[in-house]
């Protein structure tokens, strides 16, 4: 049998096992269908609705103003917003849908195999790391498979309908190949080009998430692929996620054989799961029925199959299995490269993975193990690998428990690394954020050549409950966005500024260092609308959501204006934070309350580094507030390291060597659209790990205790 026939019958083993699934669903979907029909747009359950809709407002993935026109003036319950959000992001699609579109079919390439003198496209592959390309492993089974087989990039027509130079890659599995049958995944590394880079440079990757919110019962998906081995073709909006199941989706759309391996997309071009083929009709035999109700056999071809949906395999699952294999230190290296989001950056001990490349033993296409239905499974949960087995953990999260001590041993202990957070993390796990982000740490410190850490050898203290309750009585209830846009804090703070006056402050100043034009001092009877007009103008130079940009400087105005809730943070945050030389890393607000508390840990305390990292102390309204008075370089550090974002709205155009006096080492890094804000990725840029990487001592880096 050739390698064509043989991907075929693989093929077809793992369809019969899918219309196990479909037939085993049938429950589920017939109540997703009268929700439906009873006008339920989206027949999911509570959570993943309102997982979804934050999503969509944090990265906007959906037109803000389109979201602020459809709740303007209507009081509405939580799961009504919910509900309206998605259905903007449904029905309307900024012009960025087509571009970005483009973008992420680049990084989809034709999968083909060299035999008996013929070129054979035998499936789709794309890219999730610069150099890490995922398919299915009923295309790629083996290693031995991999080495007949290569890529072709561009492998489609142009703007002008004729066909493109396809650019072909060699795979190597021998660097590094992983699969599993069950979940029929297989993900391998392709070898750099002839001008030595690697492919992901020059077509872009797609960066797989953990995350739950990705995609709802009811959303579009969108794939892209090289149905019949045809140069690339789209399928997009005009299909529906139908079912999702622990380990696998289950959507109508229109593909052929040779879509297998391509990427399932949302609507915001986020891969929600691996396309592995379509789900055929069956009889109570199993068997595969054609179109015209008689029993197929294996001459008719499939396109005589009645094909009555599509299975993709859920890029969740992918991440937990990955998570739980080990792998040598090259290759740890290597799925760090996948992002923060992926879970796989705080990754595995180096050295205690098998010299081999690890293939899990095929067990036949996996039987279902229940459906997730309505509710939402484990498989949406974020990805929290276990801590290597030589460092002593800290213990769950408690409740009534606030911050995570680190490992007494950790580095030495010669110095304490802290992480200081932002706002906005009421309700988290802590040991979640830790993992987080020293995920994206280790990004960083691994694109830096430098040795990794662990989530425990990290103190982190929390204060985003206590910073919560401390704002829950001057904070009232909102009913739309355009209420927590305009007036996101309450007008009768006791306090001389007043947290709204302050917050107005803080937003046309903002604005107008990020260049809007006509802005005055806030104030009197314009001010409702200077403010609107100051969080709608960041939200235009820097692509965040104009939510996401209020929620965080009304925090920051909370913090500043009230010093009951000052206090409340700092007193919390000052009892976390261990004596001793410190690395201190903080983030947004947290650079803030960074700030005061070296004001009370006094002349006494050892900072070798602080970082700061998409900070407002920029901002003269900011600084001038600080317990220290102004932008006085407190006298403890002995080097501040600030990294800021001009697409980000908390930095954008005041960065701090313009204010701040005394010595400070500052870059400027870009984050990716969406995420402009995001610690994790500021913290993956290689120039930010090296300075926390340089602080720690080398001796008791990961994997080197003595």
């Amino acid at each position: 049998m050739d390698i064509a026939d043989e991907v075929r019958q693989n093929g077809l083993r793992h369809a019969r096992a899918a219309a196990v699934r479909y037939r085993r669903s049938s429950t589920v979907r017939d109540e997703v269908r009268r929700r439906q029909r009873e006008g339920d747009a989206f027949p999911d359950s509570p959570d993943l609705l309102a997982a979804r809709a934050a999503r969509l407002v944090q990265r906007q993935g959906v037109p803000v103003e389109a979201v602020m026109e459809a709740t303007r003036g209507v009081c509405l319950d939580r799961p009504a917003m919910h509900e309206r959000i998605l259905g903007v992001a449904k029905d309307l699609q900024a012009w960025s849908f087509l571009p970005r579109g483009a973008r992420a079919a680049r990084t989809v390439a034709r999968i083909s195999v060299s035999e008996n003198g013929r070129e054979v496209p035998i499936g789709t592959g794309f890219l999730v790391s610069p150099r890490l390309l995922l398919t299915n492993h009923h295309v790629f089974p083996c290693p031995q498979a991999v080495r007949q087989a290569f890529a072709e990039f561009d492998a489609q027509v142009s703007v002008d309908n004729t066909p493109e130079v396809a650019k072909r890659f060699t795979l190597d599995p021998d660097a590094f190949f992983v699969a599993d049958e069950g979940l029929d995944f297989a993900l391998v590394l392709v070898a750099p080009g002839a001008d030595g880079r690697p492919a992901g440079e020059v077509f872009g990757w797609n960066r797989l998430s953990a995350q739950p919110g990705k995609l709802v019962i009811g959303e579009p998906v969108n794939v892209v692929g090289h149905p019949g081995g045809r140069l690339k073709e789209i399928s997009i909006r005009e299909n529906r996620l139908e079912v999702r199941l622990d380990d696998f989706l289950q959507y109508q759309t229109d593909t052929e054989p040779g879509s297998s391996g391509s990427p399932v997309y949302n609507d915001q071009w986020e891969v929600t799961a691996l396309h592995h083929g379509g789900v055929p009709r069956t009889d109570d035999q199993d068997r595969i029925l054609r179109r015209d109700g008689q029993v197929w056999q294996a001459g008719d071809g499939d396109d005589a199959v009645d094909w009555v949906s599509n299975e993709g395999v859920r890029v969740s699952s992918i991440l937990r299995h990955l998570v739980t294999l080990r792998f040598d230190g090259a290759r740890t290296a290597l799925l760090a490269e996948m992002g923060p989001e992926s879970g796989l950056q705080d990754g595995r001990a180096a050295g205690t993975a098998p010299t081999t490349t690890p293939v899990t033993e095929p067990t036949g296409p996996t039987e279902p193990t229940g459906v997730a239905g309505l509710a939402e499974s484990a498989a949406t949960r974020p990805i929290a690998p276990p801590a290597p087995p030589e460092v002593t953990t800290v213990s769950p999260h408690e409740p009534g428990a606030t911050g995570l001590a680190a490992d007494p041993e950790a580095f030495g202990g010669a110095v304490h690394l802290v992480f200081l957070h932002g706002r906005g993390q009421q309700g988290r796990d802590p040991e979640h954020l830790r993992r987080y982000w020293t995920a994206g740490l280790n990004g960083g410190l691994t694109r830096a050549g430098l040795p990794t850490i662990v989530p425990g050898d990290v103190c982190f203290p929390f204060y985003g409950d206590r910073l919560a309750e401390a704002l829950r009585p001057s904070r009232p209830a909102p009913h739309s966005l355009e209420e927590i846009v305009a007036d996101p804090v309450d007008a009768a703070a006791p306090v001389p500024y007043g947290t709204r006056r302050l917050y107005e402050q803080l937003i046309v100043e903002a604005a107008t260092r990020a260049g809007m034009p006509g802005t005055r001092p806030a104030g009197g009877e314009r001010a409702a609308d200077m403010v609107h007009d100051g969080v709608s103008w960041l939200a235009a130079v820097t692509d965040l959501d104009e939510l996401a940009i209020a929620a965080i400087f009304a925090d920051v105005a909370a913090y500043l204006g009230d010093e009951r809730v000052r206090a409340a943070v700092l007193d919390l945050v000052l009892r976390e934070t261990p004596r001793g030389p410190l690395v201190l890393v903080s983030h947004s607000l947290g650079t803030v309350v960074a700030m005061d508390l070296l004001i009370r840990l006094g002349p006494a305390a050892n900072v070798g580094l602080l970082v700061t990292a998409g900070s407002p102390l920029g901002l003269d309204t900011v600084y001038r507030r600080l317990l220290a008075g102004g932008p006085k370089r407190p006298d403890q550090v002995v080097r501040w390291f600030n990294a800021w974002c001009p697409t980000d709205p908390v930095t954008v155009g005041c960065p701090l060597n313009d204010d701040w006096q005394g010595e400070l080492v500052e870059t400027c890094v870009t984050n990716p659209l969406g995420r402009v804000h995001d610690i994790e990725e500021y913290l993956a840029h290689p120039e930010v790990a090296r300075e926390i990487g340089a602080a720690l001592p080398a001796a008791y880096a990961r994997g080197q205790k003595a």
